[in-house]
């Protein structure tokens, strides 16, 4: 026989679970705190008029409400699931940041006329930095993904719309800061035409600086956008329940594409100090790493497409 709970009991329960007290609830449905009160105690109900705004603020519908276990309608985060995603988004999105601000700091160095081999060792500090955070942080999420290959999607259908809102808000300000930064090289490429008069070296010192603010805007630029991302796709539990529990032809795509994107990377690497060393060509070198990030972007989607 189905378990059902009084009106009351299932009111108590909703405003609970919203962590919101019967003065708050009062306010938003604009009656008394007695009036709640009493409708929880199940002294009294409420008009009808208060039972749509009820079923409107806690989305659901008037037969569960009235009759039914309300408590069936939501899961609870029982094994902090949301805490951790949101510590693993800062985490990935802090490693970006820090790797984005290393080639701002490399540029800015060289536009100052400091030696390039500090200007380089100061990029590699923080690209140290960036890759320890990114493997504290892989490390972290394939143990919580051990300990729970399943987890109850306990997001609620506002919080998904909100988390979206938000994500929507967040790709708009990212891609108008890139923008803005293209408009910014553009502008000082621009400045930099009219005077034919300056040296040289000055002028490409002048070039480094600019590349070193555009890396600046572009380095909040794609904090943004990795935060939003990742922010959004943490309410996809169900795909998250998929990543674990993959058949085995799809993880070994996957481990195939982590060997090929580390191979490429790898190669990054190589190229870059090459380049560096051997060419004087610091300054221009730490382009490999976004053609190889771009390459492996490439590998996964082929990847995956062979796996539909």
């Amino acid at each position: 026989m189905e378990e059902r709970m009084s009106f009351g009991e299932n009111l108590q329960c909703l405003r609970k679970q919203r962590d919101i007290t019967q003065e708050q609830l009062a306010e938003q449905l604009e009656v008394s705190r007695q009036s709640v009160s009493k409708w929880e105690s199940g002294a009294s109900y409420p008009e009808m008029e208060k039972l749509l705004q009820l079923c409107s603020l806690f989305n659901c519908n008037m037969d569960t409400l009235m009759q039914g276990d309300v408590s069936k309608s939501f899961a609870e985060d029982v094994h902090g699931y949301d805490k951790f995603q949101n510590w693993f988004s800062k985490m990935i999105t802090a490693g970006v940041a820090i790797l984005l601000f290393g080639i701002s700091i490399m540029m800015l160095l060289n536009g100052l006329g400091l030696n390039e081999v500090f200007a380089t060792a100061a990029f590699f500090a923080l690209l140290i930095v960036a890759v320890m955070m990114f493997i504290v942080a892989g490390l972290q999420y394939d143990q919580f993904q051990q300990k729970h290959p399943l987890v109850e999607d306990f997001y609620s259908e506002e919080e998904k719309d909100l988390s979206y809102r938000k994500f929507t808000v967040r790709i708009a300000v990212g891609v108008g800061l890139i923008l803005l930064g293209v408009l910014f090289l553009i502008v000082g490429s621009g400045v930099l035409e009219g005077q034919m008069a300056l040296d040289t070296v000055l002028i490409d010192r002048w070039e480094s600086l600019m590349m070193s603010g555009f890396m600046l805007v572009l380095t909040v630029a794609v904090s943004i956008l990795v935060y939003g991302g990742m922010q959004k796709a943490k309410t996809d539990v169900r795909e998250y329940n998929k990543e674990k529990n993959q058949s085995p032809e799809q993880k070994k795509r996957a481990e195939l594409t982590g060997k090929i994107c580390g191979c490429i990377m790898l190669l990054a690497t190589i190229i870059f100090l090459v380049w560096g060393l051997m060419f004087d060509g610091f300054a221009i070198s730490w382009i490999v790493y976004a053609v190889g990030g771009i390459l492996c972007g490439i590998v996964s989607v082929a990847l995956s497409k062979q796996s539909e």
